[in-house]
C-alpha cells in the first residue's frame, strides 16, 4: 500500500547531486535543480534509462531540499529522514511532471509530451488529498482507519475506453490522430487544436452509455488505511495509484492523506520522545515516595527516591513512541514538580520549625494563627 521508506541502493548525498553547499539558499536549489532536470529530461534523451535515473535522482532532491521541513529533517537524520514527512521518492517520471507541471512549463514548454505524452494519448490521473484525524493514544501504537474519498474510476462498461462494447475510438481523420492542424498564413505556419477531435486525436463514432464517452465515472470509495505507530501530526502518507483514473488508459494519480494528531494534554511531543510531569509534596520529596504516573500504556507506578529536587527530571528509557520506519523508541522524560503547602496547622508549623532548628536554617519569626492560637491555650 504505502511506506515511509523504501529499499533502494545506497543514494548520493542530494547536495551532490544538485552540486550546491549545505547552506545553499533555495534560489540557488532551484537553480541547480533547474540546469540538470533540462540536461536529463526524457524527451531530449529517448530511451536513454541513465538520463531518467539521472531526472529522478534530481527531482527527489529538489524536493527534499526546496522544503524547510524535509531539508531539515535530512540534515539530521540523513535519506531516512524525509520519509518522516511523508516522502518516500518518486515512483515514475509522470509523478514528477504532476508534481513539478509549473516549472516544466517555463523550462519545457515547447519540447512537448512532457506531461504524459501527446493531447489525445493517455493522460495520468490527478492526485488526490484528504485528512484523518486520529487521538494521540492512536498515532502511538498505529490505528487502522476509513477514509471515503471521492474518485474518478475507469468506466467497467468500456474499460475506459468511452467507446460502446464492440467499438473502440477511432484516429481522427481530419489530424491523422495527431490532435493538432497546421494552417498556413502567408510566411507564417500556425499550429491549432483540431476542431473535429477537439485535441484528443481520436474519434468515437459509438460512446459509452455508462460513461458517455468519457472512460471514467464518479463514484466515492472507501480505503483501509494502515497508520503506522509513530504518526505525527501533519505528516503525509503517499497511496500510490489511489487517485484519480487517467484518461485514456493512463495512470492513476496517487492519493496523499494528510494525519491529523489530536493533542493530549499528559504529554508532549519532542520528536520520538515525550515530555510528561509528576507532582508531588516537599515530604515525598525529602523521603521517596512511590506515586502514580501517566504513560503512554495507562497510569503506572513511579519511584521517586528520596531527596529529589524540584524539576528533577527522570528519564525512562525507551519508553517513549515508536521510531518511525525503524526499530527502537524513544524515551519518556518526567519532569517532577514539587510543592510547599500554602497554609499549616499549628502542629504542623511546629514541626517543620523544629526541623529548621536541627538543620541549622534561619526561618521567619512570624507565626502563624494556628501556632498563636495553641500557645495562648497553654
Amino acid at each position: 500500500m504505502f511506506s515511509f521508506t523504501r529499499a533502494v541502493t545506497a543514494k548520493r548525498d542530494y547536495y551532490e547531486v544538485l552540486s550546491v553547499e549545505r547552506g545553499a539558499a533555495t534560489a540557488d536549489i532551484k537553480r541547480a535543480y533547474r540546469k540538470l532536470a533540462m540536461q536529463h529530461h526524457p524527451d531530449r534523451n529517448p530511451g536513454n534509462k541513465e538520463a531518467e535515473e539521472r531526472f529522478k535522482e534530481a527531482a527527489e532532491a529538489f524536493e527534499v531540499l526546496s522544503d524547510d521541513d524535509k531539508r531539515k529533517l535530512y540534515d539530521q537524520y540523513g535519506h531516512e529522514g524525509p520519509s518522516r514527512a511523508g516522502f518516500s521518492g518518486f515512483q515514475g517520471t509522470d509523478e514528477i511532471f504532476s508534481r513539478f507541471g509549473d516549472l516544466f512549463g517555463d523550462l519545457f514548454g515547447n519540447l512537448g509530451g512532457f506531461a504524459g505524452g501527446r493531447r489525445g494519448g493517455p493522460q495520468r490521473g490527478q492526485d488526490l488529498k484528504t485528512r484523518v484525524v486520529i487521538p494521540f493514544s492512536e498515532a502511538v501504537v498505529g490505528i487502522e482507519r476509513e477514509v471515503t474519498i471521492p474518485r474518478r474510476d475507469p468506466c467497467e462498461e468500456c474499460d475506459g475506453s468511452g467507446a460502446a462494447a464492440g467499438t473502440k475510438p477511432q484516429a481522427c481523420s481530419t489530424c491523422n490522430g495527431q490532435g493538432q492542424v497546421i494552417h498556413r498564413q502567408g510566411f507564417f505556419t500556425v499550429q491549432t487544436a483540431c476542431p473535429r477531435c477537439h485535441g484528443e486525436g481520436q474519434i468515437i463514432a459509438s460512446p459509452c452509455r455508462g460513461c458517455s464517452g468519457t472512460g471514467v465515472v464518479q463514484k466515492e470509495t472507501t480505503l483501509k488505511l494502515s497508520i503506522p505507530a509513530g504518526v505525527d501530526d501533519g505528516q503525509t502518507l503517499r497511496i500510490p495509484g489511489r487517485g484519480m483514473a487517467g484518461s485514456k488508459g493512463g495512470p492513476a494519480g496517487n492519493l496523499y492523506v494528510v494525519v491529523a494528531v489530536e493533542a493530549d494534554p499528559r504529554f508532549q511531543r519532542d520528536e520520538f520522545d515525550i515530555h510528561s510531569k509528576v507532582t508531588i509534596s516537599m515530604v515525598q520529596a525529602a523521603l521517596g515516595c512511590t506515586v502514580k504516573a501517566a504513560s503512554l500504556h495507562g497510569d503506572q507506578d513511579l519511584e521517586i527516591e528520596a531527596g529529589t529536587q524540584p524539576g528533577h527530571i527522570i528519564v525512562r528509557k525507551g519508553k517513549g513512541i515508536p521510531v518511525l520506519g525503524a526499530r527502537g523508541h524513544g524515551d519518556h522524560h518526567v519532569h517532577v514538580e514539587v510543592t510547599v503547602p500554602s497554609k499549616l496547622s499549628g502542629e504542623q508549623e511546629e514541626i517543620l520549625r523544629e526541623l529548621a532548628e536541627s538543620l541549622g536554617e534561619a526561618v521567619s519569626e512570624k507565626k502563624g494563627f494556628f501556632s498563636s492560637l495553641r500557645k495562648r491555650k497553654r
